[in-house]
């Protein structure tokens, strides 16, 4: 068994997808409309062929619920791997990325963390 989707609530799909390729830089793969909404994954732009990050709408009261929760007590909702820390959070700042969290040392990872503008705090982490 392996982890072929992942989703992600989001507060607005259009949104969400130019953040997630523009700033992010990941690919989109999917886009199908499903009733008022859409089926959106992107993958990273190195591994085409791997986990698909979903963009879900947070339509339902729980999702919001769940996703004002959490970032109002500073989780992240999901962690995005990268091989420099220090050089994708100066990337990502020249594209106007906001993070709430520098890079910072913790044991044997270095993390940051921004807002997707979608809702959510992600996290980056050099292992």
């Amino acid at each position: 068994m392996k982890i072929i989707v992942t989703s992600l609530f989001v507060q607005n799909q259009d949104k969400a997808l130019e953040f997630y390729s523009e700033k992010l830089g990941f690919v989109k793969k999917e886009d199908v409309p499903v009733g008022k909404f859409r089926w959106i994954t992107l993958v990273s732009p190195d591994d085409q062929g791997g986990t698909e990050l979903l963009l879900e709408p947070n339509e339902h009261p729980a999702a919001k619920e769940y996703q004002k929760k959490i970032v109002a007590e500073g989780i992240p909702a999901t962690m995005f791997g990268v091989a420099d820390i220090y050089k994708e959070y100066k990337r990502l700042l020249e594209k106007g990325v906001k993070f709430t969290i520098e890079p910072t040392k913790m044991g044997e990872v270095t993390i940051a963390v921004f807002d997707d503008t979608c809702g959510n705090l992600i996290q980056i982490v050099q292992k």
